[in-house]
């Protein structure tokens, strides 16, 4: 175990403002006018769009597109916004490089897609810039309904329910809405306040309020909802952390890798955020890497992401892997953590095991490695909390820890129905909650006035 010439210790203002600044600025700059013309015009518009298909709310691609083309983003953000008010997010935060930019057929003739995120972000930016709204509110339906969280799920319903008329009222534990894209993306993918533009954007239909602060299990249970709302729609995500178990993490300095970077999406002064000069990231999703990227990006010296799996089995994609060792951060394969070493109750390296595949099983090897680390994160999955539901638990039936549903979203519970990573099947892509959200807002507007007929 070399301890080499860091000098170890958890400190912020490792960096100059300027190269805070420059670290942390936009990781995919917009397209200009000209540039969104140009990258629009190698569309080849596909009739049977393989894109199209790839998206998980189905936005019509081929058509946004080819109305940049023809000059016109107003309209091109509408066939976006009509499938995704989150599109903006979408854009910035998708991995289109294994949705709809994998498939794209210039990305199987050449392996070079069209930009379809940045396009994306092109048409939606306009829209925004201009608050250009296009979905009037139907007459009031007189029902109310209740969505729990307002992340990407929770907000994607709340428009949907406001759009045909319905009141909403949206139930957000934080202090600011958003969910995972307000608290859990790197801020190089979501610069300039975005996330809170629109959320502003959204809930500027009107008929949707939110309340802060408001946490379920805490400040009201499943029950008052039931009882005081004709429709409930559960999107709080998941609150709970997978443990490392690995002896000694309880050690400081061993953090939980969403909290890291919630802390950092919200500093006002990245000069002000502690961080090793040694850092071990456990983990291989996104989640994992955005730490460890932005690990780098506040000045640690050395950063290692160990993933108890192989490359191919990462959840991150290509280009994120790339992304980290773009920005020199190491990726191991085949360990997972056994022992956090600490010194005087702080962490000061952590004891790794290789592993392999046994057939289908993951076992370990009994061969160890040592790594020096001041700081070790835990970004190895989150999990569901069924305690907030609070006695409904019972009712609501679960399935692998999560709240299980219908096509439509619908839970075991009457008039109330679930949606984004709290649901068995969730993916943890804010896109895919996205659908999951407006879907079920559709299925909730058909309950309520007799097969969508108010």
């Amino acid at each position: 175990m070399a301890t080499g010439h860091f000098k170890q210790g958890i400190a912020g203002g490792r960096l100059s403002p300027e190269q805070y600044a420059d670290n942390f600025s936009d990781l995919h700059p917009p397209l200009d006018h000209h540039e969104a013309l140009v990258e629009s015009d190698r569309c080849y518009f596909c009739y049977d769009a393989p894109c199209m298909n790839a998206c998980p709310t189905s936005i019509d691609i081929p058509l946004f597109i080819r109305q940049i083309s023809t000059g016109n983003p107003i309209g091109s953000a509408k066939t976006i916004f009509d499938q995704n008010i989150l599109g903006g997010m979408c854009a910035r935060v998708c991995p289109t490089e294994t949705l709809c930019e994998e498939v794209c057929v210039r990305e199987v003739a050449e392996g070079k897609p069209v930009q379809i995120g940045r396009l994306q972000r092109y048409a939606t930016d306009v829209a925004m810039a201009e608050n250009k709204q296009f979905y009037p509110r139907a007459a009031p339906t007189g029902k109310t309904a209740a969505v729990v969280g307002a992340g990407p799920a929770g907000l994607a319903a709340a428009h949907r329910l406001a759009r045909h008329g319905h009141e909403v009222t949206i139930l957000e534990a934080r202090p600011k809405a958003g969910g995972l894209n307000e608290y859990g993306i790197a801020a190089y993918k979501s610069i300039d306040n975005f996330a809170q533009a629109e959320v502003d954007y959204i809930t500027s239909i009107g008929g949707i309020d939110i309340q802060n602060g408001k946490a379920l299990g805490r400040d009201y249970q499943l029950s008052d909802l039931t009882r005081n709302y004709d429709a409930v729609f559960l999107g709080m995500g998941l609150g709970g952390v997978n443990a490392l178990r690995a002896d000694g993490e309880e050690a400081q300095g061993v953090t939980n890798a969403v909290e890291f970077i919630a802390e950092l999406r919200q500093a006002s002064d990245l000069a002000t955020l502690p961080v090793g000069r040694r850092v071990v990231v456990i983990g291989g999703g996104m989640t994992a890497i955005d730490a460890a990227v932005q690990s780098k990006l506040l000045g640690a010296e050395e950063v290692t992401i160990c993933y108890r799996r192989g490359q191919e089995h990462m959840n991150a994609s290509e280009f994120e892997q790339d992304l980290a060792a773009a920005n020199g951060v190491t990726i191991r394969h085949w360990l997972q953590p056994k022992r956090v070493i600490a010194e005087g109750g702080k962490v000061s390296g952590i004891e790794l095991e290789y592993t392999a595949m046994d057939g289908d099983k993951l076992v370990g090897s009994g061969e160890r490695l040592t790594l020096v680390a001041d700081q070790v994160f835990k970004a190895i999955g989150q999990s569901f909390i069924p305690s907030a539901l609070n006695g409904s638990g019972a009712l609501l039936a679960l399935e692998a820890g999560r709240i299980k549903v219908d096509a439509e979203g619908r839970t075991s519970l009457a008039n109330v129905w679930a949606g984004g990573d709290c649901i068995f099947g969730g993916d943890d892509l804010t896109v895919s909650a996205v659908a999951q959200g407006r879907d079920a807002a559709e299925s909730i507007h058909r309950a309520l006035t007799s097969n969508g007929r108010a």
